[in-house]
């Protein structure tokens, strides 16, 4: 069993969907991976982390504020 972490690649879910066929969700590693060697070789891939819009904010500013 391999000692070193294989990297995680982030990629759209797009991509995800797309790329189903090829890959399986491993629980254990809570990412995507290549269908029969995934255990041991290839990547490993994740959802992209970064939220597609950002909600603008309603509040009041608070950046550069003198107090």
């Amino acid at each position: 069993m391999r000692t070193v972490r294989r990297p995680r690649r982030y990629i759209s879910r797009y991509w995800l969907f797309v790329l189903r066929p090829l890959f399986r969700y491993s629980h254990m590693r809570e990412a995507f991976v290549l269908r029969g060697v995934g255990s041991s070789h290839g990547p490993v891939l994740r959802p992209e982390r970064r939220a597609r819009s950002r909600r603008r904010f309603d509040g009041s500013e608070r950046r550069r504020a003198l107090a």
